[in-house]
């Protein structure tokens, strides 16, 4: 029987008072690449660290192929490459250096391991630069070697802890390359990523956190699909109360609410709307009607396309990265 490569079931991860990670559960089938998606502070390290067991969860279980990561935790470890955000390299060392000593780690040695050096340094496209130190590298090119760092010893499932974070369009292009030629050949990743844009091209399925929770999970093109006509955000000086009821009562708008529906999140905006429309232009066109009559100035507006980050916005009632 093949399991899924990865299997959370209600994971919870707490420290002192505070759930960093609230009953999380899924699964990453083989060959997949699965996205975990959310603002800084949602939980996606947290998740990532449970998963591939460097910390241990509050509750909840962690399966990898079909084992519990507790109780075969150095055996399992030797199928997962964790990527982490922070540069794990040693500057004034070579890359090929730097790649020799984490696969001597994981036991490889000899022809094996200079073998495995040399194909992992083509993989990220830096097999030139196999001689040089990494403190003569750019911030792009010391993020491929870290992803090169996790998988020279061969991994089944690759985490990607926000690889691009800090680097130029050209690098991200490149690491966006490397990780479709991986996964083409059978690789299963997890992603973790504050840019939805890079989820959308990346990723199979997609999960969305939120203050630790899981609050949509599915592939990009059915959670946008679900959104229809994409969503107007609308800031108000006063009288937000009446015309979301006017709103709620119009037939052109499909749903309409406040996007300070969370009294413990302080960054949500005072008198602010998110208006989820049946017709986009019908909906804006009766919004403005009803403004103009309640003669309230509008502070902000703007109409959004369908795509991930309008999806996040229309959950949350915010942007991935306010």
């Amino acid at each position: 029987m093949q399991y899924p490569i990865i299997v959370a079931r209600d994971l919870y991860k707490s420290y002192s008072n505070t759930y960093a990670v609230q009953g999380i559960s899924f699964d990453i089938s083989r060959g997949e690449i699965f996205g975990l998606l959310g603002p800084n502070g949602a939980g996606k390290t947290t998740t990532i660290s449970m998963l591939t067991g460097l910390i241990e969860p509050t509750s909840g279980t962690v399966r990898v192929d079909g084992d519990n990561i507790d109780q075969h935790a150095r055996v399992m470890k030797v199928k997962l490459g964790l990527v982490p955000q922070e540069l794990a390299l040693y500057p004034t060392l070579t890359a090929f250096d730097n790649l020799v000593f984490f696969g001597r780690i994981y036991g490889l040695r000899g022809k094996q391991l200079s073998s495995r050096v040399d194909a992992v340094l083509s993989m990220v496209g830096l097999a030139d630069r196999a001689n040089d130190t990494i403190e003569t590298f750019s911030g792009g090119m010391k993020r491929r070697i870290n992803i090169a760092a996790g998988l020279v010893h061969e991994p089944e499932i690759l985490f990607l802890d926000e690889p691009t974070v800090g680097v130029d369009p050209q690098s991200r292009n490149a690491i966006f390359e490397s990780i479709e030629t991986l996964n083409q050949a059978g690789l299963s990743i997890l992603y973790t990523t504050h840019y939805m844009e890079e989820a959308e091209r990346l990723c199979d399925r997609v999960a969305i956190l939120d203050h630790g929770r899981i609050i949509a999970m599915d592939s990009p093109k059915e959670m946008i699909r679900s959104l229809g006509g994409g969503i107007i955000r609308m800031g108000l000086q006063s009288h937000i109360d009446i015309v979301l009821k006017r709103g709620r009562e119009h037939p052109a708008v499909k749903a309409i609410s406040p996007t300070n529906n969370d009294p413990m999140d302080n960054d949500q905006v005072d008198n602010e709307l998110i208006i989820e429309p049946h017709h986009t232009q019908d909906a804006l066109m009766a919004l403005l009607e009803i403004t103009n009559q309640l003669d309230t100035r509008i502070t902000s507006l703007e109409v959004l396309e369908p795509n991930l980050e309008t999806v996040f916005l229309r959950l949350t009632g915010k942007s991935l990265r306010d």
